[in-house]
């Protein structure tokens, strides 16, 4: 038997780990697209000034972009260090496009990243800015296949149980590929970077407006991340839509505890903070239809008969076929050589409930559910920090156009401040999206006792406290770094200005 405190500590060992690694890569995608635009701008107008700008938050792009590899690498190692049965079970389709990224979408980094750092003067313009955009699309590419895996967790496809290695193999890649549960999480997640790249930009614009140095510079800087900063914006309100429309359809528990909900029915109301509700919105968001019905907690629990007639089982009922799948698994194993029959009789047995195998793990009904509050509050605060973050950059914007802004200190300090905001929306994001699925390592197939290596409380420990002190130093260097590279400023005709 698995001790509990080795399950918490394997989680806030990983948990650690995402969230580090998640300070590095939003700001890597902003960045790539926002420098990129400044280099377009260079090349078709030919002016000396973007070529510089772009450099300067070339950069910046450049000392975080090489910590994010760094985390992103270890990220992927606790697979198989503190979840070697979850690596065990599906690894040969989880494994499928963690590979591809490593071999194609590294590949394109590497090689354009050293053309766009050091081919200035040693290759053409044009051949130099499709250098710097590849650079983007590639980080974009990498992205999306770690967040292929990441959506098959949250709804697995494409994949049928083989009994005789115990593992889930792949049966279709496109299936894996195009889940749209992935392709909406990479979109949202990308432009989410969007944003962060914009409010980072602006923040940095505005402090040398504060600071009355490089005018031209934070203006300039601060006009092309606004625009780029609310297209992601909208565009990530956009993919927020969809996202939630597919957590309603494969992840209802994770829906009902983002918004507390416990008893679900027709028009849901919407929650914007306990005791101050919008009826029937969460219905529209969840399902589009004012009229739909959204599950609550005590629903999905019990188990419920929806308003087209498709009955859905209490959580006993799956965990009742889910002992049925696991008794026949151990069944068909032990007799598959002995009495052919027997095991033949077992495998139907097997596969007439293997779509609840994980709910075999789980002893009591109440694991099933989330910790509701640590869902619900996240979620708040990313839709209020977007919000915010939204008007921020369009008044930036509509400022920025006549340079007003440079006269605005109210605004330039909002502007400064908010940088550590975007962070926080993206953490919050991310700990509903991964709190709101628990207890599943993959949804529905295999909960986290059963995911988990056999290894020490102790060791996983040691390596927690080593990893706080290293994932804190490589932030302290990183900001440490960027911070002396800011005060430096850009360099406009080969000085500083």
């Amino acid at each position: 038997m698995i001790e509990a405190s080795l399950i918490d500590w394997s989680r806030a060992q990983f948990a650690l780990t995402a969230c580090y690694h998640w300070v590095f890569v939003p700001l890597t995608l902003g960045l790539a697209v926002i420098m990129a635009v400044m280099e377009t701008i260079y090349v078709v107008k030919k002016d000396e000034f973007w070529k510089k700008t772009a450099q300067f938050w070339m950069k910046l792009f450049g000392i975080n972009f090489a910590v994010g590899i760094a985390t992103g690498l270890i990220l992927e190692f606790e697979f198989g260090t503190n979840w070697s049965n979850y690596s065990w079970f599906v690894g040969d389709i989880f494994g499928a496009p963690l590979a591809i990224e490593g071999i194609f979408a590294f590949f394109i980094e590497a090689t354009f990243v050293a053309v766009m750092f050091f081919g200035w003067d040693k290759v053409g313009r044009r051949f130099h800015l499709a250098s710097t955009w590849m650079t983007g699309i590639g980080a974009a590419i990498s992205a999306f296949w770690i967040l292929v895996a990441n959506g098959w967790m949250q709804h697995p496809v494409g994949m049928e149980f083989n009994p005789d290695t115990v593992r889930n193999e792949m049966v279709d890649f496109w299936a894996v590929a195009t889940n749209p549960v992935a392709v909406t999480k990479f979109f949202h997640s990308v432009l989410s970077g969007w944003m962060t790249g914009a409010i980072f930009v602006i923040g940095i614009g505005c402090w040398y407006l504060l600071r009355k140095r490089e005018t031209r510079f934070a203006l300039a800087s601060i006009r092309v991340a606004s625009a780029v900063g609310i297209i992601g914006t909208l565009a990530v309100m956009f993919t927020g839509d969809r996202s939630g429309i597919h957590v309603a359809k494969y992840q209802p528990m994770k829906l009902a505890a983002a918004e507390g909900l416990y008893d679900g029915g027709t028009r849901a109301p919407f929650s914007i903070v306990p005791g101050l509700e919008i009826p029937g919105v969460l219905s529209l968001l969840a399902t589009h239809d004012i009229d739909g019905y959204v599950p609550g907690i005590n629903d999905l629990l019990d188990g419920y008969v929806d308003p087209q007639g498709n009955e859905h089982l209490s959580a006993e009922a799956k965990m009742y076929k889910g002992t049925e799948a696991l008794r026949a698994f151990k069944t068909y194993r032990k007799l598959k050589d002995v009495d052919p029959q027997a095991a033949a009789e077992a495998k139907k047995v097997l596969d007439a409930n293997v779509d609840c195998f994980g709910y075999g793990y789980i002893k009591d009904r109440n694991e099933l559910v989330p910790d509701v509050w640590l869902v619900y509050w996240p979620f708040r605060i990313m839709v209020g920090l977007g919000s915010f973050l939204l008007l921020l950059m369009i008044a930036v914007l509509f400022y920025g156009r006549n340079g007003k802004i440079a006269h605005m200190k109210w605004l330039q300090w909002t502007a400064l401040l908010s940088i550590p905001l975007v962070y926080i929306a993206g953490q919050a994001g991310w700990i509903v999206a991964e709190v709101g699925r628990q207890p599943w390592a993959i949804q529905d197939l295999l909960p986290v006792n059963a995911a988990i290596s056999s290894i020490s409380t102790a060791a996983v420990q040691t390596t927690f406290f080593i990893f706080v002190a290293v994932f804190t130093l490589f932030l302290s260097i990183d900001i440490n770094i960027m911070v002396k590279a800011i005060k430096k400023g850009p360099e406009v005709d080969g000085k500083t200005e």
